[in-house]
């Protein structure tokens, strides 16, 4: 069977994590700038030969400047040293209707390590201009300091600053290349 190709559409596609601040409140961040490229057996996403997602820390957005140049600093991502979060996908496994396992290597500040995320399958469409697109939601939880990062604070009353557990929430819509 022919090997199909998919990118992400980033018009319809969106990159998040949400992680607690204080243990009373979660702060929402997200990254601008990322592709997605897929290599399917025809349309079939259980056949996948490649998955590979890329994020650029650079582009990380937390509606707030002052925090994400910490976050771009040596404390956390270490933009200078890491450009890029990359995921790369080994097996997409069916687990009920449109619900899937996707396991792969996730690799953040140089360290990789195996992440089991979840995706539910949107549905593949032909948009109005003939662009065959399919469309996935995309939820799972890593612990920072798994991948190096460490760093962390506690207030005088003696509450954590940054939780450990991080919150992934993607919504991808991939584009059938010709």
């Amino acid at each position: 069977m022919a090997t199909t190709k998919w990118v992400a559409d980033p018009m319809h596609s969106e990159v998040q994590f949400k992680v607690k601040h204080l243990m009373i409140s979660t702060v929402t961040g997200y990254f601008g700038k990322f592709n997605a490229e897929v290599e399917t057996e025809g349309d079939d996403f259980t056949k996948a030969n490649s998955i590979v997602f890329t994020a650029d820390v650079d582009s990380i957005n937390t509606n707030n400047e002052q925090r994400d140049t910490h976050l771009k600093s040596p404390d956390f991502f270490d933009a200078a040293n890491h450009e890029q979060v990359r995921f790369e996908g080994k097996n997409f496994e069916k687990v009920g209707e449109d619900e899937y396992k996707l396991h792969g290597e996730l690799t953040i500040r140089g360290t990789t390590k195996p992440v089991t995320v979840n995706v539910e399958f949107g549905g593949i469409v032909v948009d109005p201009y003939g662009q065959t697109k399919a469309g996935f939601t995309v939820t799972g939880k890593i612990n920072r300091k798994d991948f190096g990062l460490t760093w962390s604070a506690v207030t005088e009353a003696g509450s954590v600053v940054v939780s450990d557990e991080i919150k992934l929430n993607s919504e991808i819509q991939l584009v059938k290349q010709g």
